[in-house]
Parts: structure tokens; C-alpha cells; sequence
């Protein structure tokens, strides 16, 4: 992607690597994906419900990987449940290829995106509609520099925190893992450009996708806070993926 289509006044590099992103997290209790976002024909089933002018910057090459094929070629456990950051498109379309596989989500994220007549700019309903979904609340202490939390398996090794901003319920999954903390932020950032650098997503498409733009960019000061204790992943960000892969195996 150019550069300056995902970091606010930045033209060097001319073009960041952007990708689509899911993450697997083996915990002794369940076996869960974070952020199942790509579907089979995901041009027809998602990309054709957002609006037209947005359709262009967002679309995925022809060539991306589903979710649903990604896993067949994973080996390992059976997932117990999908955990979304939040409900975009690119973070639960891939849903539509598991349809028996419950949900946990955020409580407050689950009503920003299923009330009133349609969806919200970028939100896949159809992707939640009828399944099984455990709602959660932030219902725990301030962790680190976030605002609230809730501690998925009350032994403090994965715990959610509160991104709110760029939708009103994004969440950031903290992995107490055997190679440190590490944060996988959704959204709240697409490149950690923007944490290093404290700026906002690109006004286009930033401003279409984030929600509250001064929440958004509350939640960036509080990532930048962090940098340095916690290794933080964007959804997005395929460089800062790959650290993952570079450090021994991260199992909870």
C-alpha cells in the first residue's frame, strides 16, 4: 500500500507492506483465532457491502489466502472460539466460512454493530448473525496504560483491553506468552509506524474507518506508552507480524 494512504503525513517509504492478518492462540483451556478476517469470495460476500468510494482502498489482492484455507493447512488443535478485536469486514468476514464456531465479543461492540436498520460503514453482520456469542464486558482493573480490562481464563495470561476508537468496542488481545507480553491491537493502529510515530491513520481512508478520531488518537498515546514493554502487533502490520516468527514459539 503507499504509504501515505495508511500513516498520516508520511511519504517515505513510498509503499508499507499492509496485510490481512489472523492469529491462533493456544491456551491449556481453548485453542482460539484472533481476528478471523478473510472469507472465501470475499469480493462478493464483503467487499460489495461497503460503500462504493471506500471499495477501491480497501479491497484485498485476488491472490489473499481465506481464513478458512489458512487453517486447513495449520496443524494443531481444533479452535474452541473466534475473538475478534472488532467487527470490521477484514476481522470477522472470515466467519463466514466457520459457521459452528462461537464467538466471544465484546458487549458493547456487539450492539455498535448490530443495531439500527444496517450496519455501520465497514460491519458484516451476516458474520454474527445466529451464532453462538458469549458477550463479555470490560470488567477489570486498569492494566499497563489501558483504561479497563477482563482477564479471559482468570489466570492473567490473556487478557483484553480497551482500544476503543477506532469502533466503540475494540479490544487488544495481551498474551502473557514464554518470549514476553505481546499485544495484538487490531485496528487501534494499522502500522506501528503511527505508534513510533504518534500519528493518526491516513485521513483517507482514516477518517471512514475510525469512529472517534480523538479516541483513536487517545488510544495511539497509550500504545506509544507501551512500546517498550510490550511487543505490540498491529492487525495490518505484516512486518511486525513476522517478529513473532522470529523468537521462539509464543504459546500462553
Amino acid at each position: 500500500m503507499p504509504t501515505a494512504l495508511i500513516v498520516e503525513g508520511l511519504r517515505q517509504p513510498r509503499r508499507i507492506e499492509n496485510s490481512l492478518q489472523s492469529f491462533v492462540i493456544t491456551h491449556p483451556e481453548a485453542t482460539f483465532i484472533v481476528d478471523p478476517g478473510v472469507c472465501v469470495d470475499v469480493d462478493s460476500r464483503a467487499i460489495a457491502e461497503l460503500p462504493p468510494f471506500l471499495r477501491a482502498a480497501v479491497r484485498p489482492p485476488a491472490d489473499t489466502v481465506a481464513t478458512v484455507t489458512a487453517l486447513h493447512e495449520r496443524p494443531g488443535p481444533r479452535l474452541d472460539f473466534a475473538l475478534p478485536t472488532h467487527t470490521h469486514w477484514d476481522h470477522v468476514c472470515g466467519l463466514l466460512d466457520l459457521p459452528e464456531l462461537p464467538v466471544h465479543l465484546h458487549r458493547r461492540e456487539h450492539d455498535w454493530v448490530m443495531q439500527g436498520s444496517i450496519a455501520p460503514v465497514g460491519g458484516v453482520r451476516e458474520a454474527l448473525r445466529g451464532r453462538g456469542t458469549v458477550q463479555y464486558e470490560l470488567d477489570g482493573p486498569p492494566i499497563l496504560t489501558f483504561t479497563a480490562s477482563h482477564d479471559l481464563f482468570g489466570d492473567g495470561s490473556v487478557v483484553l483491553v480497551d482500544l476503543a476508537g477506532h469502533t466503540p468496542g475494540s479490544v487488544g488481545v495481551l498474551a502473557h506468552t514464554a518470549a514476553g507480553w505481546v499485544l495484538l491491537a487490531g485496528d487501534a493502529a494499522w502500522h506501528t509506524d503511527q505508534i513510533e510515530l504518534i500519528r493518526q491513520k491516513a485521513g483517507y481512508p482514516g477518517k471512514l474507518a475510525d469512529e472517534d478520531r480523538h479516541e483513536t488518537f487517545r488510544t495511539l498515546h497509550r500504545l506509544y506508552a507501551v512500546k517498550d514493554r510490550v511487543t505490540i502487533i498491529p492487525t495490518h502490520d505484516h512486518r511486525a507480524a513476522q517478529q513473532l516468527r522470529l523468537t521462539p514459539e509464543r504459546k500462553v
